[in-house]
């Protein structure tokens, strides 16, 4: 079993996956997006790589709420990925609180040397992973019985 763990941005989707045992999460890819409104080409990338790894059985997706807590138009449009996945994937799709992933992502790049140029080329990936260990860590944490 696997879990796949997604960073859902306007403009790129990042990428990670568990390893068989779900204890960490490496990174995949980022899906780059020409439009925002335009997602056929991104579903699709994503089914492929959840065939092309066959054991997935479920997805972790980041869910940006404000700092308040409150939900603003990023986390609707979240939200509605997040239907659309789980209709096409059929799959449950788990939304995760990503707040301050992508800093954390910054932050991890800039001690490890990464130049600001090249950062902005990992840092969806980055993030990604960074949402799907928090859920796995939840998960060692409550031996799995909490699925969030």
């Amino acid at each position: 079993m696997r879990i796949l763990g997604l960073d859902f941005g306007s403009k790129t989707v990042g990428v990670a996956i568990s390893d068989p045992l779900l204890i960490t999460a490496q990174g995949v890819e980022i899906i780059r997006r020409e439009q925002e409104n335009k997602l056929r080409r991104t579903y699709a990338r994503i089914e492929e790589i959840i065939s092309g790894y066959g054991d997935v059985d479920r997805i972790v997706l980041g869910y940006p709420k404000n700092m308040n807590s409150t939900i603003g138009e990023r986390a609707v449009k979240t939200e509605e990925f997040k239907a659309a996945l789980e209709r096409r994937c059929k799959l449950p799709v788990i939304l995760w609180d990503e707040r301050l992933t992508t800093v954390a992502a910054e932050n991890a790049m800039m001690e490890a040397g990464i130049r600001r140029e090249e950062r902005k080329e990992y840092v969806d990936e980055i993030a990604a992973m960074l949402i799907l260990q928090g859920y796995l860590d939840r998960l060692k944490n409550t031996d799995g019985k909490d699925q969030i």
